[in-house]
């Protein structure tokens, strides 16, 4: 990497932010159910998908404030994500605290909006970028990686919904 690279990588900006949204054919408290219940993520989850082995444990209520889940997985390494705000039907906030392999702490939201008969649902995700991420990102699109993950969970979502 040449050291002109290096520098940009400085001039990044500290702040990133990642956002996919898809129309889901099921009226918003379904879509919210199977996002505000934790256990309920198995179904649909591109990290599930993306490491199957990967180990799961649950702490605090099943769904809701104060849900929260661990995994820790050779492909999704070892992170945990905490529910600190559910509104039925409307918005699910998340702190992501990231320990391997880089630690972080980031917050990802989904928000659910009635649209025509269905659902909007818009997944997303903001944090803070140190310099080494910035580095990171100079060779790894973050946007392009967890846009394309966020879609595919968004597909996966839908047809979970969408099934009676």
């Amino acid at each position: 990497m040449s050291l002109s690279s290096l520098a940009g990588a400085a001039l990044k900006p500290d702040e990133f932010h990642v956002e996919r949204s898809a129309v889901i054919n099921a009226p918003p408290p379904v879509v919210f159910e199977h996002v505000n219940d934790l256990h309920k993520w198995q179904a649909w989850s591109p990290w599930v998908k993306m490491d199957p082995k990967a180990t799961t444990t649950f702490a605090g209520p099943n769904a809701g404030r104060d849900a929260a889940m661990s995994w820790d997985g050779k492909k999704t390494g070892k992170d945990t994500m905490t529910i600190t705000e559910s509104r039925p039907a409307e918005l699910v906030v998340f702190r992501l605290d990231f320990e391997k392999p880089f630690k972080g702490t980031d917050t990802a939201q989904f928000t659910f909006a009635p649209e025509n008969g269905s659902t909007k649902v818009t997944w997303s995700m903001d944090g803070h970028q140190n310099y080494m991420m910035k580095v990171v990102g100079l060779v790894m699109n973050c946007d392009k990686m967890m846009g394309g993950a966020f879609e595919d969970g968004l597909a996966s979502l839908k047809a979970v919904s969408e099934t009676p």
